[in-house]
């Protein structure tokens, strides 16, 4: 199992936060990159409790296919999405959100498995891991620009 652990520092109320963290739209917007878009499921606004969405995005040159459900939500603290069909064993992102002195704290923690045995341990070890990471990286500095941005 793999672990990353992202700590974000944002000058923006947490509501504002943790609506951008589970805004299709915006994570559209922020991942046009990877050409990311919602193509089943809630493919519009703010996802909650028990919804469902199905993205279809561009990695490693291929367009894969990644569905998500968020299982658990405490608004505006907390939520967490699982893989429910895509490409990896394992998948789980929590999302954790702190607000302190008109600082919110963005704390993203996601684990994951991958298949393909020995192979694939050694693609998440070369490119995988990196590659997720800088994905959360990039959408958390999106994040935090437009959450600074409404805030000010």
């Amino acid at each position: 199992m793999t672990t990353i652990e992202l700590l974000t520092k944002i000058e923006a109320p947490i509501e504002s936060i943790f609506n951008l963290s589970r805004d299709i739209d915006f994570h559209m917007e922020s991942a046009s990159q990877t050409k990311e878009v919602a193509i089943a499921g809630k493919t519009k606004g703010l996802i909650s409790l028990g919804e469902t969405v199905t993205w279809r995005g561009k990695h490693f040159g291929f367009y894969l296919k990644h569905t998500s459900k968020i299982i658990k939500m405490a608004t505006p603290q907390t939520f967490t999405d699982i893989m429910i069909e895509g490409h990896f064993i394992y998948f789980c992102h929590d999302h954790f959100f702190e607000e302190n002195d008109g600082v919110t704290l963005m704390k993203d923690m996601l684990r994951y498995k991958t298949p393909y045995g020995i192979f694939g341990r050694i693609f998440n070890v070369l490119f995988l891991k990196s590659h997720l990471r800088e994905f959360l990286i990039k959408r958390n500095e999106a994040i935090k620009r437009k959450a600074q941005k409404n805030a000010s």
